[in-house]
């Protein structure tokens, strides 16, 4: 009885899928081709357009100012990665532990503002940073840490890690959640037996905690890099790419590209050269982790 009532339902997947298949082709993979195509012409947005083959992505090899923007991004997915994935680690360790109390708050204040608009973000922090009138120079000044004030948005060796502070601010509670939930996925008798081996936190998070959450990791490695790679309304609305060319990165580039310079086509190479970094940038961190659980392996065995 019970397979026929299946039986029956199965034939409504195709229509219930069907809404979100389509909004994702419309919204995502046909625009992916657009810029793709339109990534072989010479094309400044008239009725125009010039097949030049691979030209545009020859031209992006020897530009400077690409490859100044896209290490840019380099810097800042570094920074964001290491302090972004280590501390929602910890905060996700410390909130799984017994003796935190208050669990749900905490995980409701540290999540609060990745739902809130980046450019609502970004405008706050611009004015916190303000080296005039800002709240971080003032409390600075406040404390007796003179010494510390900054051109925190005006300095291009200062810029791209104050970009980078408000980035990671925002956004580690998705990665608190994703830490949170692999460690719900770990047995707490593996616990309690290290435990009464006498193996201290410490041991118990390297050797039980981390193993176990290589996949979990994984995921929240892959969602670092492809949020750094793309990001660009913190320092459209901070920066605006400056001072000077300090915090340009490839998606600024791109946009500067199509609505400043009115090169289309150019930028949708541009845009095609972002999502190739990052995809490989993605497949090189699956390949190390993968080489390291296989090396961890045969050592056990």
């Amino acid at each position: 009885m019970e397979s026929n009532i299946f039986k029956q339902q199965k034939k409504y997947i195709p229509y219930i899928l069907a809404p979100g298949v389509l909004i994702y082709v419309f919204v995502v993979l046909t625009p992916l081709f657009i810029g793709l195509k339109y990534g072989f012409y010479d094309w400044s947005g008239g009725p125009k357009k010039i097949f030049i083959f691979f030209d545009n992505y020859i031209r992006l090899i020897h530009d400077q100012d690409f490859l100044s923007s896209l290490l840019n991004n380099f810097k800042l997915m570094v920074v964001v990665m290491f302090f972004q994935l280590i501390i929602a680690f910890i905060l996700a360790l410390v909130l799984n532990s017994k003796l935190t109390k208050w669990k749900d708050f905490h995980r409701f204040a540290i999540f609060l503002p990745v739902v809130v608009s980046q450019v609502a973000v970004s405008i706050l922090w611009k004015l916190i940073y303000n080296q005039n009138y800002g709240l971080l120079n003032r409390f600075l000044n406040s404390v007796g840490l003179s010494f510390l004030t900054q051109k925190w948005l005006d300095d291009p060796k200062v810029v791209l890690y104050s970009v980078a502070a408000v980035i990671i601010w925002q956004f580690i509670g998705i990665y608190l959640v994703i830490f949170l939930s692999g460690l719900q996925a770990v047995p707490n008798e593996l616990y309690e037996s290290a435990q009464i081996d006498g193996a201290n936190a410490i041991t118990r998070t390297t050797k039980i905690t981390i193993p176990l959450m290589k996949q979990t990791i994984l995921v929240a490695l892959i969602l670092a890099i492809a949020g750094s790679m793309k990001i660009f309304d913190h320092i459209y609305v901070m920066t605006g790419g400056g001072p000077g060319k300090a915090s340009t990165v490839a998606a600024m580039y791109a946009y500067n590209m199509t609505f400043k310079r009115f090169e289309y086509g150019y930028a949708s190479a541009i845009s095609m050269a972002i999502l190739l970094v990052s995809l490989s940038l993605i497949i090189i961190t699956q390949l190390i982790i993968k080489l390291i659980s296989n090396s961890e392996n045969k050592g056990i065995n």
